[in-house]
């Protein structure tokens, strides 16, 4: 059930992004209620897990992947229709290939690599992995809100225009900065578990 959850979420990314292209009666309220669900949906899939006994890697790895799915092809789209500059694009794309790749070889759950106690708590606490999604919602449904203002209120727009983006952009580099933040300790204690291992057992070793 979990899982359908996630991939229910995935479709509905889908279906809004076409929308997005598409449509011409985009609404900005409209936009932020269904980013506003598909972020939700992030939530009640492991609400679901936990409730029915779900919990296992398999679906901990598929709800990190729709992560990074739903986050990757939001800032594709922003910037292509040139809302955000193409090295936030840059920025989490690596972020994503790299950190995911890295902490995907175990038979562990993800979160479980990070041995540090600054490591966990920016990465697996919940404070920081909740202000970052926080963060990043926030981003993109200011942004998509953005989006179709000027032709549903133009007389708002008009008048506010001139502070609107950049508040947008703001949350957008906050956002940045705390993937960075929670990006390099996993690359830290990847490389140094890399260098443990060959250092006891020698060059190849894991």
């Amino acid at each position: 059930m979990a899982n359908l959850v996630t991939i229910l979420r995935l479709l509905l990314l889908f279906a809004f992004l076409t929308w997005v292209y598409q449509s011409p009666w985009q609404h900005p309220l409209l936009n932020l209620a269904v980013l506003g669900i598909i972020f939700l949906m992030d939530a009640l899939d492991g609400f679901v897990a936990r409730r029915y006994g779900e919990t296992t890697v398999f679906g901990a790895v598929l709800d990190i992947a729709a992560d990074r799915v739903v986050e990757n092809l939001l800032w594709l789209v922003l910037v292509d229709l040139d809302r955000v500059p193409v090295w936030v694009g840059m920025v989490f794309l690596t972020r994503s290939f790299l950190v995911d790749s890295l902490r995907s070889g175990g038979q562990q759950a993800p979160f479980e690599i990070m041995r540090s106690p600054l490591g966990r708590f920016l990465v697996k606490g919940r404070f920081m992995r909740f202000g970052y999604a926080l963060v990043k919602f926030l981003a993109f449904g200011w942004l998509f809100m953005l989006l179709p203002m000027a032709e549903t209120w133009p007389g708002f727009w008009t008048g506010q225009q001139h502070w609107l983006p950049g508040v947008g952009m703001g949350l957008v580099y906050l956002a940045t900065l705390l993937c960075l933040v929670r990006g390099i300790p996993v690359l830290l204690e990847s490389l140094l578990a890399h260098y443990s291992r060959e250092k006891a057992y020698g060059p190849g070793a894991g």
